[in-house]
């Protein structure tokens, strides 16, 4: 079956739209973010190895956006994210399941046993014989240590708990390692990434690597990096998940897409993970 006259009108206006932004300058390219005026993130790196022939330098998404939004996540104050932190320390505290055990009993207080965590999700794990996200970990520990129930995968327990396990670790690095066992699903990952989609015709590429800091419509393309999530969406007013943020790219190039922790989405975010070894981790971040 063709695309619809619909599809096609829209494929052209995707495409003019890339092209009407090409050569837009990045926002405040030089700008610096110090979070709380002591924490310093590092919002532009040299590209990681494994892209060497594709980018000299990778970007936050943080560098794309307006003066204002930048200013929200220079303060955790300011940053309504750390409203749904402090809900996930609540959970954190509590204790639930048969076993009457608390994230607490095992790792005292998140801000010191879970410091450098984040940093290096997903990992693969040795004893469960599969590449692990964070949240994958997460539902690991409620059935096997608490005998508790899963949490959905995007639902807002978990991505409150991620952002709360991400704190400890801002401004470490981003150090996802991709070779061992992880290999293939790297491999996956990466040709998800690149595959176009939909009636649009769209890879994460066209947008994230060949176009990032164009303008298409009134958004102001980023190279799509991961580093801050889970982020506080201004548009939607909650914390999003990568998955969540894929699902919808995906859509958006109306294509069937994947679940939120689905063999592809852990896979693509294994290599989009990848793609921004080296800068901070940002999360709770803020974005439009």
């Amino acid at each position: 079956m063709g695309i619809s006259l619909r599809g096609t009108l829209g494929l052209a206006s995707a495409v003019a739209a890339l092209t009407l932004g090409t050569g837009t300058a990045i926002a405040d390219e030089e700008a610096e973010l110090v979070v709380n005026e002591e924490i310093e993130m590092v919002v532009r790196a040299e590209a990681p190895d494994h892209l060497a022939d594709t980018l000299d330098t990778i970007y936050s998404g943080w560098v794309f956006r307006s003066d204002e939004t930048q200013a929200l996540q220079a303060d955790d104050f300011d940053n309504p994210g750390f409203v749904f932190v402090d809900v996930a320390m609540d959970a954190w505290n509590a204790a639930d399941g048969a076993a009457g055990k608390s994230c607490a009993d095992c790792h005292n207080d998140p801000m010191d046993s879970m410091v450098g965590v984040r940093a290096v999700y997903p990992k693969w794990n040795d004893e469960a014989g599969e590449l692990r996200t964070l949240e994958m970990q997460i539902n690991a520990c409620r059935t096997g240590q608490m005998e508790a129930e899963e949490w959905k995968y995007d639902g807002s327990d978990m991505v409150n708990m991620t952002a709360l396990i991400s704190v400890p670790s801002r401004g470490l690095p981003v150090n996802v390692a991709y070779d061992g066992p992880a290999q293939e699903y790297w491999e996956m990952g990466k040709e998800l990434y690149y595959t176009r989609t939909g009636q649009l015709e769209l890879a994460c590429a066209n947008c994230h690597e060949d176009h990032y800091g164009d303008m298409i419509r009134a958004d102001h393309l980023s190279q799509g990096q991961i580093n801050g999530f889970p982020v506080y969406r201004l548009k939607n007013a909650k914390l999003n998940s990568a998955h969540a943020r894929f699902k919808g790219c995906i859509r958006d190039t109306r294509a069937h897409t994947y679940k939120p922790g689905s063999a592809e989405f852990v896979a693509l975010e294994l290599y989009v993970a990848t793609r921004g070894n080296g800068l901070s981790v940002e999360a709770p971040s803020v974005r439009n």
